[in-house]
């Protein structure tokens, strides 16, 4: 059976068309576009028209996508930006009028069960793993293993978020220092659970992540079997910092394994997960290719 599944992020929205044959995803393909649905809605509780346009657009493209492909189901949901707008209804009727998409708007545990899901029918591992999810909105935390999930939280700090509140000024070492302040303050009741438990593996998930592994292997072409199962240290993740606040944003764009739509979040993404690094004290994450969009196409919840 053919399926095309939809996320729509704060930051972009992501497109899985493929195969469900005997429980296996086959011919996976994925899209992204960055549509940014949630610029400005932390600030006046919107999402604007100019965002309406374009992620209705998107939608549109990408139903074009699903239907030529041969999709007989099209998932789509909605996470933090249209958790948090007041005006979603208006988007949902025209995602359907316009696009022909029913959009659910899911709560923090369903996008984190979708996630952890994603994640597990990617990876090879038995005992309990945290996932991390930074997207452009929120970040979520998944603690669990085969057997289910122990633990997730969805707080609201996120690569676009905490862009446009600490560093739209400028990257100072001010604006760094209170961003950290922030994220630390934000993560510490599921960073002191976490402490106390056994986490054999981080595995991290989302655009700040997956990019950051691009940037790390210096890909001029993005694969996502490169970045399936890579590693990045604490150390490489620094660096990557250093190199990000140090090129002016013009410099940021031309990055080999940014996109150049990305880059001018990346910075505060990949200090959400120093920060979680660092707070767990742990050296390395994985990175994971399988993700909620998986998570959709096995679940079929949606």
């Amino acid at each position: 059976m053919k399926i095309g599944a939809i996320d729509i992020g704060t930051n972009s929205m992501r497109l899985l068309t493929a195969d469900l044959v005997d429980g296996k995803l086959n011919d996976r393909k994925k899209y992204v576009n960055t549509t940014r649905i949630g610029q400005g809605v932390d600030e006046n509780g919107f999402i604007t028209e100019e965002a309406m346009e374009r992620n209705i657009n998107a939608l549109k493209e990408y139903h074009d996508i699903c239907v030529e492909y041969g999709c007989e189901n099209i998932y789509c949901m909605g996470t933090s930006a249209l958790r948090d707008s007041k005006n979603r209804s208006e988007f949902i009727k025209r995602a359907k009028d316009e696009a022909g998409i029913e959009v659910n708007v899911v709560d923090g545990e369903v996008e984190a069960r979708l996630g952890f899901s994603g994640v597990i029918s990617g990876i090879d591992t038995d005992g309990d793993i945290l996932v991390i999810d930074i997207g452009g909105g929120s970040t979520e935390f998944i603690f669990g293993n085969r057997e289910g999930i122990k633990r997730n939280v969805s707080i609201n700090i996120g690569a676009l978020r905490l862009t446009e509140k600490f560093l739209s000024e400028g990257y100072t070492d001010a604006a760094f220092s209170n961003m950290r302040e922030f994220i630390n303050d934000q993560i510490k009741d599921i960073i002191s659970y976490l402490k106390e438990k056994e986490i054999g593996c981080v595995c991290g998930i989302g655009g700040t992540i997956t990019s950051l592994s691009a940037v790390n292997q210096n890909l001029e072409v993005y694969s996502m079997e490169k970045v399936h199962g890579s590693r990045i240290t604490k150390k490489e993740v620094y660096s990557m910092l250093d190199r990000f606040v140090e090129c002016s944003d013009e410099e940021r764009k031309h990055i080999n394994g940014l996109q150049p739509k990305r880059a001018d979040i990346i910075a505060a993404g990949t200090e959400i997960l120093i920060c979680i690094m660092e707070n767990l004290s742990k050296d390395e994450v994985v990175v994971s290719e399988y993700d909620n969009l998986e998570g959709m196409a096995y679940s079929n919840i949606l």
